[in-house]
């Protein structure tokens, strides 16, 4: 019955999202084009990575047109409700905190949070482990709330950086001691090239359960429910008819969507 039920549930949201192709012209997303291989600019100033492609295709269904704002992620949430652009495609964790002040699209994908330092150097990411050391996260990141939490207030040094395109070099070149990232960001950003050969993962992925649950999705003005309606019958059209997973083998070798 299950099974019979799922494909039914996909059939009627692709409805729903069909039926607002031709009503919605253009969405403008707003992205911080720092995150390869979610975003990034190429040298000629355009800007790739499976978020544009992802976006793309939510047009595409919608029938369409996508724009899109750079913006520095810790002003993206302001930068949104001061209607700069329509909706943030920017690799954004669902939270509570979030929440509060957004309104947000069924997940697009899921993405665990690493602390990653040179090898042989540090053995765990609990405060005790850290302490004395300084440790790089993105401001307005989930990693810094998670920094915030757990370690600023128990003798670790958390340093905020406007981009994640900044942490890394200050990582390589010992400035700061390690840093809470993105695993897919920091292992195709970084731990993949030659001058991240020394570094690794350090343990497993961080837990919180109410801050690393609910995936990343795309956010909204709490009004923009129509807005909201139409993206979500998007995304349910692009994973039910493969488009998702096409897209996302271009970047990934594993289920980005489910996380694992």
């Amino acid at each position: 019955m299950k099974k019979q039920l799922i494909p039914l549930l996909f059939t009627l949201i692709s409805v729903s999202g069909a039926s607002f192709a031709g009503s919605i012209t253009e969405i403008r997303f707003g992205v911080d084009p720092t995150f390869p291989p979610f975003e990034s600019k190429t040298t000629d100033g355009h800007i790739v990575g499976f978020d544009i492609d992802l976006g793309n295709a939510i047009c595409q269904k919608l029938q369409a047109k996508c724009s899109w704002v750079e913006s520095n992620f810790d002003g993206i949430i302001p930068a949104l409700k001061a209607k700069k652009f329509d909706a943030i495609l920017s690799a954004m964790y669902v939270t509570e905190k979030r929440k509060e002040q957004l309104t947000f699209s069924d997940k697009i994908y899921s993405g665990p949070i690493f602390v990653v330092a040179r090898k042989n150097t540090i053995t765990a990411t609990d405060a005790g482990a850290l302490k004395n050391k300084t440790i790089g996260v993105e401001q307005g990141s989930v990693q810094e709330t998670y920094a915030n939490k757990y370690w600023r207030n128990a003798g670790v040094n958390v340093v905020a950086y406007q981009g994640a395109d900044q942490i890394i070099p200050d990582l390589e070149s010992g400035r700061i001691d390690a840093a809470a990232l993105a695993g897919v960001m920091a292992e195709y950003s970084f731990l993949n090239k030659e001058q991240g050969k020394d570094f690794t993962f350090v343990g497993n992925a961080l837990q919180d359960k109410t801050l690393f649950t609910n995936g990343d999705a795309i956010g909204l003005r709490k009004e923009d429910t129509e807005l909201q309606q139409a993206i979500n019958g998007a995304i349910a059209q692009i994973i039910a008819d493969g488009t998702y997973k096409k897209l996302a083998a271009k970047y990934f070798t594993f289920d980005i969507y489910a996380g694992s």
